[in-house]
């Protein structure tokens, strides 16, 4: 064999360990995950977020925007949930000092180890919770792969990977493809804005000095004079706002026909169909046009991510309390 055939050979065999690893931690996650180690996991957690959301409406929003911001940074571990002990923690990075419930987690936790200490982890909260909530407010289920193990280190820096609502749909789609979800999986999952509520500071510049003291022309001017009663030039950054003033607590498809109107809030939103020659916007389009096509592709992007780079086997630990390490 020449030393070409052989360097070839060496490379293929090295690229298919390479792709069985890889596929490995995938394959230990299942919906049966806890079948007999802790039988009633789903209904601990629904119970928990059931009472959660009746004394706040925007419970829903709040976690599954937590467990996207966790896959996001060093894969679904539950490192964002990290604080104390000298942890240099996640939540203190700009992308996530909005991030709220996580008191919810904490009482979702000890709920579980009351139930069956020391078996469900932190990370499979955040998804199992995410798709309970999802369905309360009216949109899809699916069956949440579990078996995910908690991390032992947070990454602040690595919240760079966080898309951010300024962000180029360019720079937006690099993020999601670094982490192995393509143009679909963005646009579905952006469907979470959905329900739930911004801080004008997220969208204050489109209002005003989007270009050259203008507003953003992609903007509905009605929309426009709408949001600027509710978010004056000078302060109110922190006054939050509706993504979807048509069904604010509700999961449908209206974001889409919201972003079709150029109602979308966020100028991450409304770049998805508003960028001349975008995948994205034929995306769009098909999910305002069916709600059930934008549901199965929401519930199969949730698997998708929550399939990003997660713990498995003997990796991580249990943690028993989400907010430190063991």
């Amino acid at each position: 064999m020449s030393s070409y055939n052989m360097i070839t050979h060496l490379f293929e065999i090295m690229l298919l360990v390479a792709l069985l690893c890889g596929g490995l931690s995938y394959a230990q996650l299942s919906p049966s995950f806890y079948g007999t180690t802790c039988p009633n996991v789903t209904n601990v957690v629904r119970s928990v977020v059931e009472q959660a959301r009746g004394s706040d409406s925007l419970i829903g929003p709040k976690l599954i925007r937590m467990h996207f911001h966790d896959c996001f940074v060093n894969g679904c571990d539950g490192s964002i949930l990290l604080v104390g002990n000298g942890v240099d923690s996640e939540q203190n990075a700009v992308p996530n000092q909005s991030i709220d419930g996580y008191s919810v987690v904490d009482d979702i936790k000890t709920a579980l180890e009351n139930a069956c200490p020391g078996v469900v982890s932190c990370a499979d909260i955040l998804a199992l919770s995410s798709q309970i909530l999802v369905g309360l407010a009216g949109g899809p289920t699916w069956q949440v792969p579990l078996g995910r193990r908690d991390g032992t280190s947070a990454n602040r820096a690595g919240t760079t990977a966080i898309p951010g609502p300024f962000e180029s749909l360019s720079n937006i789609t690099r993020k999601f493809s670094d982490v192995g979800l393509d143009a679909t999986d963005l646009v579905a999952l952006s469907g979470a804005h959905t329900f739930g509520v911004a801080r004008c500071s997220a969208f204050q510049t489109r209002l005003y000095n989007f270009n050259n003291g203008n507003p953003d022309p992609t903007l509905d001017t009605t929309y426009l004079n709408q949001l600027r009663q509710t978010c004056p030039q000078s302060g109110g950054g922190s006054t939050t706002t509706s993504l979807d003033p048509a069904t604010p607590n509700g999961f449908d498809n209206n974001y889409f026909t919201n972003l079709q109107n150029n109602r979308g809030l966020l100028s991450s939103d409304q770049v998805l169909f508003s960028t001349s020659g975008a995948p994205t916007v034929a995306i769009v389009n098909r999910f305002a046009g069916s709600q059930s096509d934008f549901f199965d592709s929401f519930g199969q992007a949730m698997i998708n991510m929550g399939n990003i780079s997660p713990l498995t086997g003997s990796n991580g630990e249990i943690r028993a309390d989400c907010k430190r390490v063991n």
